[in-house]
């Protein structure tokens, strides 16, 4: 008893006070950012469910973690401020120095700045979603991740891209809606231009009946005819309007016919022509090719085998 009276309670009641409100302080934050983040989730758990198509859902899920961030920021900041004025640091300097150091991060990190507002924009008008295909800066591939800081790209050969969205100017979305398989065929001068657009149109017409490629396939293959006139083939362009991301996969599978129906049809596809110039001597004469008759050719082939019979 005499030790229990010879304590002060009154000098360790203040810090044990201000150690209990500094933990209520701290298990107040941690139970708001769980629970706002359940309520995020849960929100676009109903979204996704009122939403038609999996481009809605990759949009509801990149917007949500993107909201849970910055609920865990804030929360975090003010949790920070709290428990700093509880433990008698004055705020009004750290905010003022705040408000300096700022301003010049501002301007010496401007480029990090710019990343962010980019990023909250992109974010904002769904120009990106996580999933998609896309070519930015330069650089083409499916997106893995995007935040307010850098979008993250996986190419086709497997090579991870982080990409800041400061360096973006402009966005070719390859994933949205539905895309065009364009396919552009060289075939010989000497062949009959209907003739191979029949053939093109009737591998178009079976590709989509295929019930491995119907559900791709959203519409008839539409033909642009005759595109160029190039050095030694006249190109005929077409397309075909299927399902996002499938672009690539539809157009191989009807290169791949169309090669097999050419070949039943007996349409060349032309090897690179070229005209050979013997060139020009400087009185303005030029030298003749040498031709010779196959005949001939091959009467010497037999003329100096036999010469060299003897000798063997």
């Amino acid at each position: 008893m005499e030790i229990l009276d010879s304590i002060d309670w009154d000098r360790w009641s203040a810090p044990a006070l201000s150690a209990l409100r500094i933990l209520l302080i701290v298990v107040a934050a941690w139970i708001a950012i769980a629970t706002l983040q359940k309520a995020v989730r849960l929100v676009r758990l109903r979204v996704e469910g009122r939403l038609d198509g999996s481009d809605g859902a990759r949009r509801a899920e990149t917007l949500g973690r993107v909201i849970r961030y910055l609920i865990a920021l804030v929360i975090g900041a003010v949790a920070v401020m709290l428990v700093l004025a509880e433990v008698g640091v004055s705020l009004a300097p750290i905010l003022g120095a705040a408000g300096v150091v700022g301003l010049a991060v501002g301007f010496g990190a401007q480029s990090l700045v710019k990343d962010y507002f980019t990023g909250f924009f992109i974010l904002f008008e769904d120009q990106i979603r996580a999933g998609d295909v896309v070519t930015i800066a330069g650089l083409g591939g499916s997106v893995e991740d995007i935040t307010l800081r850098h979008v993250r790209l996986r190419d086709y050969d497997g090579n991870v891209h982080f990409v800041p969205n400061g360096l973006i100017t402009s966005v070719t979305n390859m994933s949205r809606s539905f895309a065009h398989a364009v396919v552009d065929v060289g075939v010989s001068y000497r062949e009959n231009v209907d003739e191979v657009i029949a053939v093109m149109e009737a591998v178009g017409a079976r590709l989509r009946i295929d019930p491995a490629f119907a559900v791709r396939i959203l519409g008839d293959l539409e033909m642009a005819g005759v595109d160029r006139l190039d050095d030694s083939a006249v190109v005929i362009k077409c397309r075909c309007k299927v399902t996002p991301l499938q672009q690539w996969t539809v157009r191989r599978e009807f290169l791949r016919r169309l090669k097999a129906a050419f070949d039943v049809e007996r349409i060349e596809i032309p090897y690179p022509q070229l005209t050979g110039y013997a060139g020009q001597a400087k009185d303005g004469s030029a030298p003749a090719f040498r031709l010779r008759d196959p005949s001939e050719a091959t009467a010497t082939l037999e003329h100096l085998d036999k010469a060299e019979t003897p000798n063997r």
